[in-house]
């Protein structure tokens, strides 16, 4: 069975089990709802989960979610899962619209530019405004490239491969 990340617990908020989440999905509002079930993982890149839980509540706080789960009352309840990434079974992911798509869809695609293949996607970052696409050039450092309509011009799941434009400066 595959899994995705939807966020990291990355503490615990007061004694009644509530855990501080960073998100990692764009359906916050859906993921963490009240009975949404997750996964929790010891890491990104454990098989198997740890355990699973239901949402009892969740609320956005300072660009994080303070969350609690079904049946986990204290602290001592959830700080054995502090660091531990939540995830989602692949038949709980949601048909997206034309045009859009999952990053775990966007690794491991090939990079085009003007016929001439650049590289590899290797990994999505998303830490500013727009997320950064990290494509891995043999023999060369990665290329760093904006998730932006000038620079990706075409991503083309069926053909595994997404046709750029690189800005001068950016090589």
């Amino acid at each position: 069975m595959n899994y995705y990340n939807v966020g990291k617990i990355v503490n615990t908020r007061g004694l009644r089990g509530e855990v501080k989440v960073i998100s990692y999905t764009d359906f916050p509002e859906d993921r963490f709802k009240s009975g949404s079930q997750l996964q929790i993982f010891k890491d990104e890149k454990t098989a198997t989960p740890l355990a699973t839980v239901v949402v009892r509540s969740a609320k956005e706080h300072k660009g994080t979610f303070l969350i609690t789960f079904e049946g986990i009352d204290t602290i001592n309840d959830v700080e054995k899962y502090k660091g531990m990434i939540l995830k989602v079974e692949e038949e709980q992911l949601q048909d997206l619209d034309e045009g859009e798509f999952y990053l775990h869809q966007i690794v491991g695609l090939d990079v085009f530019e003007n016929g001439i293949k650049l590289g590899v996607i290797k990994e999505v970052l998303s830490y500013g405004p727009n997320d950064v696409w990290v494509v891995k050039r043999p023999g060369k450092p990665d290329l760093l490239l904006p998730y932006l309509k000038d620079v990706i011009l075409d991503v083309n799941l069926e053909q595994n491969q997404v046709t750029v434009e690189v800005p001068e400066g950016l090589d």
